[in-house]
């Protein structure tokens, strides 16, 4: 607990404005008032001066899992392996030297007794990540999933409601909950200080449910915003929270060392800020609008910019059901059309198992290759995609040979289109796609699941990697790009239903591993929980 204190006023970094402020003098690099004032007419702009966002991040996810399944692991050094790679390991490892993405050799020269075990079945991590995603809607309904292991939690009707409360009591006594980043005195005169503090009280509930619960424990940042609260959720780890508050927004921002640092400042962003000259965080702040509207064009310029600045209205945006399922191996070498076929069976074996389980059929296909490269490693990538043909759209869910066969031969010419098969090549990645589902038979016209149906090209993917030629990967971020208009009416109608629903003490859920026990290697995604205990049951009509 930290005690409340009487604070200094609000001050925040500043960018260089654009629209009809981009004058001269936003031109050039501006100084140090005058980038305090814009940041804070910055924070107010929009109507989310007001908001409590808080960013839970759970712990080494992947490992967490692993010893809910097996208890005898908690206390010994752990790491979940892919391929060739420890892909993450619990904190135990950690202090022996074990880091994420490091190669399976150098962890066990590095750690003999280090334990491995094999996470390239994504099913039982799927099932738990869906299992949080719905104990978190019970505090609020504007959950957004990010990955497996992130949620955004908009908990500012619940802020409101209990600061309303304390209000009618007369009450003045509010103590925050976890750290405060920087020590910032906090000042109960202060509306948003005391609403940020309320907010601190309620992550902390969340984190001691999903631990009661589930098992889990995570990270939560709180602050104003879903950039700043993902900035501040690892300040302190493992299992503790930071509150933020406006005053230390600009030593948050300006503490993160490079610019792709930024959640939503993507690597080949980055890579083109570079060849400008930018690189820190200030350097963005700074820069002339005219140059990066000329560079990235005015979109993308202004979006950036305002994140440099730590500003961010995007509204938490339910997720919903998957908008698109994928999987993908990755390899050493593959170089031979029978390699890539076998692989590809292989892919869609796992794929067609969990799209059977979701009930809607797929329009769309995509196949993605990775090209060995010395001097791009991980970014070399490049994709196709076709429309499922109608008589393959028929045939599934009639048996899984009847449609693998089919589909290879699609994704086999889509492979012929990027590589020349009559040359030598070296692939070491191949990732296969299905899209643009067809809304669920639950999903009637009217119903708010229809309605998210229809919106649903413009959520960002939370399920797969979607790495796509026309699509850019800077614009998978933490900032949604749903319409504000479309977005706020589901608000509203999630808020209204919500409010009908029983309080969170009143709720059950499994406990952890109730649905879990499935052989190991059993690629079994029909046993994924994924609908079953998704934001679904949110949307089925009465």
């Amino acid at each position: 607990m930290v005690r409340a204190q009487c604070g200094a006023p609000h001050r925040t970094p500043q960018c260089a404005p654009f629209g009809p402020e981009a004058g001269p003098a936003g031109l050039g690099r501006l100084g140090a008032e005058r980038r305090e004032q814009t940041m804070a007419r910055a924070l107010a702009a929009g109507g989310t001066a007001h908001r409590v966002i808080v960013h839970i991040d759970l712990d080494c996810f992947y490992a967490q899992v692993e010893m809910i399944h097996n208890p005898e692991l908690r206390e010994k050094p752990l790491g979940v392996q892919q391929k060739y790679l420890v892909v993450t390991c619990n904190y135990e490892a950690r202090k022996l030297g074990i880091k994420k993405l490091m190669s399976v050799r150098d962890a066990k020269e590095k750690c003999p007794q280090l334990i491995l075990v094999n996470g390239e079945d994504l099913t039982p991590y799927r099932e738990i990540s869906y299992k949080v995603t719905e104990l978190l809607e019970e505090f609020s309904p504007l959950v957004e999933r990010l990955g497996f292991d992130e949620n955004f939690v908009d908990i500012t009707e619940m802020v409101e409601k209990k600061l309303g409360q304390l209000q009618r009591d007369g009450s003045s006594k509010v103590s925050v909950c976890g750290h405060v980043y920087n020590d910032q005195s906090i000042c109960l005169q202060d509306m948003m200080h005391v609403r940020l503090i309320i907010g601190s009280q309620i992550a902390a509930e969340m984190r001691e449910t999903m631990h009661n619960r589930l098992g889990l424990t995570g990270c939560a940042g709180v602050a104003s915003n879903k950039l700043l609260s993902k900035l501040v959720s690892g300040t302190f780890k493992p299992n503790q929270q930071t509150v933020l508050l406006p005053e230390s927004c600009h030593h948050l921002i300006e503490s993160l060392d490079h610019i792709r640092k930024v959640p939503g400042i993507g690597f080949k962003t980055t890579k083109r800020l570079e060849l400008l000259g930018l690189s820190s965080i200030r350097d963005l702040q700074t820069c002339s609008p005219e140059i990066l509207v000329k560079e990235l064009g005015v979109a993308v310029a202004e979006r950036i910019q305002k994140l440099s600045c730590g500003e961010d209205d995007s509204l938490v945006t339910p997720s919903g059901p998957p908008q698109s399922f994928s999987d993908e191996d990755s390899f050493k070498k593959c170089s031979s059309e029978v390699e890539v076929k076998k692989k590809i069976e292989e892919l869609l074996t796992n794929l067609l198992d969990r799209i059977h389980n979701d009930g809607r059929k797929p329009r769309t296909i995509r196949l993605t290759i990775r090209q060995f490269s010395l001097t791009n490693k991980w970014f070399n990538r490049e994709s196709r995609q076709c429309p499922i043909p109608p008589h393959i759209i028929q045939k599934f869910g009639t048996g899984t040979y009847d449609v693998v066969s089919p589909l290879v031969d699609v994704l086999m010419k889509l492979f012929r289109k990027m590589i020349n098969v009559e040359m030598p090549f070296h692939i070491t990645l191949l990732s296969v796609c299905f899209s643009n589902l067809k809304a669920l038979p639950s999903c009637t016209r009217g119903s708010i699941g229809f309605y998210l149906t229809r919106t649903s090209s413009h959520a960002s993917a939370r399920t797969c990697i979607q790495e796509m030629e026309s699509v850019p990967q800077d614009q998978a971020h933490c900032c949604s790009s749903a319409p504000a208009e479309r977005t706020e009416k589901v608000q509203k109608e999630l808020l209204a239903e919500w409010k009908n629903q029983e309080p969170v003490s009143k709720m059950r859920m499994n406990k952890p591993c109730e649905k879990l026990k499935t052989s190991k290697g059993k690629k079994n995604a029909a046993l994924c929980s994924s609908q079953s205990n998704s934001l679904l049951r949110y949307f089925k009509p009465n």
